[in-house]
C-alpha cells in the first residue's frame, strides 16, 4: 500500500470510523464479559448473525436488483428488439449483447430471452427452439416443459422458483433457481420474458459465513413462505417444522425445534419480501465461555490489532473506487493545462465538480448538433423518417405549424461600431429560437457557413383574419424590430415563399437566398419577398423571373435537387404554352444562357467549349436532358469547390495550430475569431479534417514535443512542460503515465541515448517523487 494513500483526509476518516465502530462494541463487551459471559456471548453471536444475515440480504437484494436492471436494459436495448434479434445479420450483435448482460452478474449461470408467441429462445450462446432447450439441455426435476412454456407466455409479474435439481447436457446435474421477469417491466401486456438461471451454490456461498463456525441451518424463504434455498451445517431440521421459521418476524427468537432449543435469527427484506433465517442449537454457546475466560487478555489484544488492520484494509477497499474515480477525472480533464490541479482533500467534492464539468461540455456540444441538423433541413427539406423525427425530438425542434418558410438575413454595421463580432454573436443568441405568439409563429435560427449570414426556419399557424402573405409580412417586420432594438446591426432580409409541406423548406431557402441578393439593388436594411420578384415586365409570355432566379441560386448553392426540379418545371410550362417556333427558340436560349452565365460567374470557363453541343437540339426533351446534365455538372463542381475551400481553410487553421500549440492561451474560440468563422463550424470541420477534436489534437502535439525534448535534451522536466504550454506539472505527469505507462523520467531513462539525458531522468524522478 502506497504511503500516499494516507495523505487523503477521506481515507483517514474511513479508517477512524471503522476503528471506532469496532472498538466501541468491543470495550462494552469487555466490561460486562465476566458478569454475564454466556448471555453476552450469545448476544454477540446472535447479533453477529443478524449482521451477517443483513449483509447476505443486502448482497442478494443487490444481485436480484442487478437482474431486474438487466431485464429492464434488455427490454429497451435496440439491439435486442424482436426485429434485430431475428435479423440474419444483426442477430450476431444481439447474441453478443446477451453475453455482455450475462457477464454483468456474478450469480448467473445463464440467461434466456423469449418473445411471446414464438418458438425461438435466445441466450448468450445463440438461438434454439424452446422445445429442444427444455427437452435436451435443461431438464427440471419438478418443472415440466409444458409449465415452463406456459409461464414464459403468460406471467405478468416477476416470479422466482425454489431451487431444484436440473439435468444438463453431458449428464451433469446442478441445483438451480429460476427467475422470470416479464418485459417490458411494469407493463400490463408484456411482449416477452427474461429467464435467469442461478446455481443454488452461488446463493448458499453468500451464506457460508453466517454461522461463523457453529452448527446450524440457514434458509431463504420467499414471500409465500416457500424455501428458495438452504445451507446446512450439521443435522437439518425436520421438513414439517421448517415452515414455522418463515412465519417469524425480523429479530432474535428462541424456539424448540427437533426437540432441541434453538437460537433463531430472522431478517426480512423490504425489497422483495424474502425472509432470511438462521437457526443454531443453543447449547453450543456454553462451550465457548471457558476459552474466553482463559485467554481473555490475549484474545483482546489480538482482536484489537486484527480489528485495526481490518479497519485499515476495509477503509482502503472502500476508498479505492473513489481514488480510481478521482484519478480518472484528473487524467481525462480536458480543461486548459494552465489550470492548477486539485489539492488532496475532499475527493468526493472534486468528483462532483468534474461530473458537473462533463455535463456542461455535453450541453456545449448540443448547439453544434442542432445547427448541423437545421442546415440539413435547409438543403434537403424535412425528411419523413423515424430517425429524423427522433433527432428533432432530442434537440427540441418542433415543426407543427400550418405553413413553413425561410428568412435569410445579412447584417450591415452601423457606422462607428467597433466590436462587430460581439454584435453578430448577440444576434445569433437572440434568434436561436424565438416565438411571436401574436402572429402564431415560431422560428429556429441557423448559423450559415457564409460569414454575416443567418437563416430562420419559421412555422406559423393559419390566421383566417388575414392572408398568408400579410401574415408573413407581419412576422418579418416583428423580427426586424426585435433585431434593431436589441443590436446595433442593420438586417437585410430575404423571404422565401410559404409552403404547407415542411419537405419543401429547401425550395423556400433557395428563394430566400435569391431574394437576399437583391439587397444590393434595394439598399441596406431592405426586405425583399421572393414572390414579389416573379412578375414579368410585359404581357407577352416568357419564363417567369422567379423561376430563373431559383434556378440560378440553386446552381450557386450546389443544390442539384432543386435545380433539376426547376428545369423540369420550366419545360413543363414551355410545353403547355403555344408559342411560335422563333419565340420558343429564343426562350430556350435564354434558359441556356442563364446556366452558362451562372457557370461563368462560378469560374467554370471550361464549359464554354461545349456550347456547340448545347445549341444543337431537335426537341424540347433533348434540350431538357442536356440542360439537366449541365446543371448536374455545375452543382457537382460547386460542391467540389466548396469542399476544396473548406480543406484549404482547415489546412491554414492546422498550420496555425502547429505553430502556436505551445501557447497555453490557445483556444478554439480565439482561432475561430482569427479566421472569421463560427466556433461550431470550426469544431466540426477540424474533427472531419484531423479525425480528432481540438483538445485531443493540442494534447497530442504537446505530448510529441515533450517526448522529443526528453530524448534529445537534458533540460529539466518542468522547463520542458512549461515550454510546450502546460503550467501544471503534476497533472501532465499523470496524463503522460496514463498514456505511455511510464512517468516522463522513466520514459527518458528507458529511451534516451546520451548519459547526460539519463542523468536528467534521474533528477526528474527525484523531483516528481
Amino acid at each position: 500500500m502506497s504511503w500516499n494513500y494516507f495523505r487523503s483526509k477521506l481515507l483517514l476518516q474511513y479508517i477512524w470510523s471503522y476503528i471506532l465502530i469496532f472498538l466501541i462494541p468491543l470495550v462494552v463487551l469487555t466490561i460486562f464479559i465476566y458478569q454475564n459471559a454466556v448471555n453476552n456471548l450469545r448476544s454477540e453471536i446472535e447479533q453477529s448473525n443478524v449482521n451477517q444475515l443483513n449483509q447476505v440480504k443486502l448482497n442478494i437484494d443487490s444481485r436480484m436488483t442487478e437482474l431486474r436492471d438487466i431485464a429492464s436494459r434488455i427490454a429497451y436495448d435496440e439491439q435486442l428488439t424482436p426485429y434485430m434479434i431475428r435479423h440474419p445479420y444483426y442477430s450476431r450483435d444481439a447474441i453478443s449483447a446477451l453475453g455482455k448482460y450475462k457477464a454483468n452478474s456474478s450469480i448467473l449461470e445463464e440467461l434466456f430471452l423469449f418473445y411471446r408467441n414464438s418458438h425461438a429462445i435466445y441466450s448468450s450462446k445463440g438461438m434454439t427452439n424452446i422445445d429442444v432447450l427444455f427437452d435436451q439441455y435443461y431438464l427440471f426435476e419438478d418443472w415440466s416443459k409444458k409449465d415452463i412454456i406456459k409461464e414464459l407466455e403468460t406471467e405478468l409479474y416477476p416470479v422466482v422458483r425454489p431451487a431444484e435439481s436440473v439435468n444438463l447436457s453431458m449428464n451433469i446435474t446442478k441445483s438451480m433457481l429460476a427467475y422470470m421477469i416479464p418485459i417490458t417491466p411494469n407493463s400490463s401486456s408484456p411482449h416477452g420474458t427474461v429467464l435467469f438461471l442461478m446455481e443454488e451454490s452461488k446463493l448458499t456461498g453468500l451464506m457460508d459465513t453466517v454461522l461463523n463456525g457453529f452448527k446450524g441451518n440457514t434458509y431463504i424463504f420467499d414471500e409465500k413462505g416457500r424455501v428458495l434455498t438452504q445451507n446446512n451445517h450439521g443435522e437439518p431440521l425436520p421438513k414439517n417444522e421448517i415452515h414455522l421459521l418463515s412465519e417469524l418476524g425480523s429479530g432474535i427468537h428462541s424456539l424448540k425445534l427437533d426437540n432441541r432449543q434453538q437460537s433463531v435469527v430472522s431478517v426480512k427484506s423490504s425489497m422483495n419480501g424474502w425472509t432470511y433465517v438462521t437457526a443454531m442449537p443453543s447449547e453450543q454457546f456454553f462451550g465457548r465461555v471457558f476459552h474466553i475466560q482463559t485467554f481473555f487478555m490475549l484474545a483482546f489484544a489480538v482482536v484489537v490489532i486484527a480489528g485495526i488492520l481490518a479497519a485499515v484494509l476495509l477503509a482502503r477497499k472502500q476508498y479505492h473506487p473513489i481514488h480510481d474515480l478521482m484519478e480518472f477525472a484528473l487524467l481525462n480533464e480536458e480543461a486548459s493545462a494552465a489550470q492548477p490541479a486539485p489539492k488532496r482533500g475532499n475527493e468526493l467534492e472534486w468528483i462532483r465538480k468534474t461530473l458537473h464539468d462533463y455535463s456542461a461540455r455535453v450541453d456545449i456540444q448540443e448547439p453544434f448538433a442542432r445547427n448541423q441538423f437545421l442546415l440539413m433541413l435547409l438543403k434537403h427539406g424535412k425528411l419523413d423518417n423515424p430517425e429524423s423525427a427522433h433527432i428533432m425530438e432530442m434537440i427540441g425542434i418542433e415543426l407543427t405549424g400550418k405553413y413553413y418558410f425561410i428568412i435569410a438575413i445579412s447584417w450591415d454595421e452601423y457606422p462607428g461600431i467597433a466590436d462587430a463580432l460581439q454584435h453578430r454573436q448577440q444576434i445569433v443568441e437572440l434568434l436561436e429560437e424565438i416565438e411571436i405568439p401574436e402572429y402564431g409563429a415560431h422560428a429556429y435560427g441557423i448559423e450559415l457557413p457564409h460569414f454575416d449570414q443567418f437563416a430562420l426556419i419559421v412555422s406559423m399557424n393559419e390566421d383566417s383574419r388575414i392572408s398568408v402573405e400579410h401574415q408573413m409580412e407581419k412576422i418579418v417586420e416583428a423580427l426586424r424590430i426585435i433585431v434593431m432594438e436589441s443590436t446595433h446591426l442593420i438586417p437585410s432580409i430575404g423571404v422565401g415563399n410559404a409552403y404547407e409541406d415542411a419537405a419543401l423548406l429547401n425550395q423556400s431557402y433557395i428563394e430566400s437566398a435569391s431574394a437576399l441578393e437583391y439587397r444590393m439593388a434595394n439598399g441596406k436594411g431592405s426586405i425583399t419577398y421572393f414572390n414579389k420578384l416573379s412578375h414579368t415586365p410585359n404581357d407577352t409570355f416568357w419564363i417567369a423571373k422567379d423561376s430563373l432566379l431559383k434556378l440560378t441560386q440553386s446552381l450557386k448553392q450546389g443544390n442539384d435537387t432543386v435545380a433539376m426540379q426547376m428545369i423540369e418545371a420550366i419545360f413543363i410550362k414551355l410545353k403547355a404554352e403555344r408559342v411560335s417556333i422563333s419565340l420558343l427558340r429564343c426562350i430556350c436560349f435564354d434558359i441556356m444562357n442563364t446556366l452558362l452565365k451562372t457557370a461563368s460567374e462560378l469560374g467554370l470557363n471550361e464549359l464554354i467549349r461545349d456550347i456547340p453541343s448545347f445549341t444543337s437540339f431537335e426537341s424540347l426533351e433533348e434540350l431538357e436532358n442536356k440542360l439537366q446534365l449541365l446543371a448536374a455538372h455545375i452543382c457537382e463542381q460547386v460542391e467540389r469547390n466548396s469542399e476544396n475551400e473548406q480543406l484549404s481553410l482547415m489546412d491554414s487553421v492546422i498550420a496555425h495550430v502547429d505553430q502556436q500549440y505551445t501557447d497555453y492561451s490557445l483556444s478554439l474560440e480565439a482561432i475561430a475569431q482569427k479566421f472569421s468563422i463560427s466556433s461550431s463550424y470550426l469544431s466540426r470541420s477540424f474533427k472531419e479534417k484531423t479525425g480528432s477534436n481540438f483538445s485531443q489534437y493540442i494534447w497530442q502535439r504537446r505530448m510529441d514535443e515533450v517526448i522529443r525534448q526528453l530524448l534529445t535534451t537534458s533540460d529539466p522536466l518542468k522547463d520542458i512542460i512549461v515550454r510546450v504550454g502546460y503550467l501544471d506539472t503534476p497533472n501532465f505527469i499523470r496524463k503522460f503515465k496514463k498514456e505511455t505507462g511510464y512517468t516522463p523520467g522513466q520514459y527518458r531513462k528507458l529511451h534516451a541515448s546520451s548519459e547526460q539525458a539519463k542523468a536528467a531522468a534521474d533528477a526528474d524522478d527525484e523531483s516528481s517523487s
